[in-house]
């Protein structure tokens, strides 16, 4: 008897365990499995990591700046930005990318210097999502600079708009950004780019300076690859710096996996090149969205400023210009440089004092 009791007791305890086991495992299942890790996470998403300065703005009544701060070029970001909010009344959100070694120092210079009433959100890329996409070329290693391709990836970011503009680190904003921002788009386009044949004003220094307006310039029509995708040499080539971005139509088409096929493809065979006119970051965007874009306002994005030291726009077009954009290797933050004065009108110093303008002797 007392056998028989020990079994049954032995036998009660295991039927209770069955039980417990049970209903943890339905309580598993009712639970909501945890989310994968979204993809800009994948690239090193901070926004829960303690560097946003606001809470996420209403999507629906918000201006969204994307706009990456490198370390060495953090006095042009903040220069830009500056320039933005100065001639808006309009609610702008700025989305600042930068490296994880450049945080702090972005953070600082906002909130100790006179941009600290700006909104904005800090956001870290992480250059390990372009492995295998990018490799070393000496010919222009700033254009090689992991930020130059954050432009790619603009749905992954943790933004959550339906439309963003894209500006480069080295723009001056003249005009109200919500004008920009309210352009329509074309159905079915993605975004809207300058083409590089809009502004006569624009050709005489364009002719001087031998700077590339056409495909023939950023990609080598040597390659099979390139030749077969069909587009004429000599087309108009447009200018990625500047951009209007519909978030929805992006991801519908698959754009940043497109960009990225034709950045493998460049590293296994080298159809394009940072000798080449516009470095490695245009040439995917031109062959990506051939034929597939709204062309903006050519006031919207007045180009070249940094082509030469010494090639200069008359002073009347400038002033009408709502933006200036000083792309190539000339500087305004640098010296030598040209229009320097509506360049530094909208400097904002570094309250660090580890960016600091270069001038003549003569101006210091």
């Amino acid at each position: 008897m007392a056998l028989l009791r020990k079994v049954n007791q032995i036998l009660v305890v295991l039927l209770l365990l069955m039980v417990c086991l049970l209903l943890h495992s339905s309580l598993l299942g009712a639970s909501p499995r945890p989310k994968p890790a979204d993809d800009w996470k994948s690239l090193g998403g901070a926004g829960g990591a303690g560097v946003s300065a606001a809470r996420a703005p209403d999507v629906d009544n918000v201006v969204p700046i994307v706009i990456c701060a490198s370390e060495e070029r953090i006095g042009a970001a903040m220069a830009s930005i500056n320039s933005v909010s100065s001639n808006t009344q309009s609610n702008v959100f700025f989305y600042i990318v930068t490296l994880r070694d450049a945080v702090k120092l972005t953070r600082k210079y906002i909130m100790k210097s006179k941009l600290k009433g700006i909104k904005y959100k800090i956001l870290e890329f992480n250059p390990m999502v372009l492995k295998g996409k990018v490799k070393p070329d000496s010919a222009r290693p700033d254009l090689l600079h992991p930020l130059n391709f954050v432009r790619f990836y603009l749905p992954l970011l943790d933004i959550h708009h339906k439309r963003v503009i894209y500006l480069d680190d080295d723009v001056i904003v003249q005009g109200d950004i919500k004008d920009l921002f309210d352009m329509k788009l074309k159905p079915g386009h993605a975004a809207a780019f300058s083409t590089d044949c809009d502004l006569p004003s624009t050709h005489e220094m364009v002719r001087s300076i031998g700077m590339q307006t056409t495909y023939m310039g950023f990609l080598d029509y040597r390659k099979q690859e390139v030749r077969d995708l069909g587009i004429n040499p000599r087309e108009c080539s447009f200018n990625p710096g500047v951009f209007v971005a519909d978030i929805s139509e992006w991801k519908k088409q698959k754009i940043t996996k497109q960009l990225e096929k034709w950045m493998e493809e460049n590293f296994r065979q080298n159809i394009y090149s940072s000798a080449m006119a516009g470095g490695v970051a245009t040439p995917p965007m031109l062959i990506v969205f051939h034929d597939k874009y709204t062309t903006l306002d050519p006031l919207w994005h007045v180009r070249h400023l940094g082509w030469s030291p010494d090639a200069r726009y008359a002073e009347s077009f400038l002033q009408e210009a709502l933006l200036l954009h000083w792309n190539g290797p000339f500087k305004p933050w640098s010296y030598p440089a040209v229009h320097l004065d509506l360049w530094e009108k909208w400097f904002v110093p570094d309250p660090s004092r580890r960016f600091s303008l270069v001038r003549p002797k003569s101006e210091s």
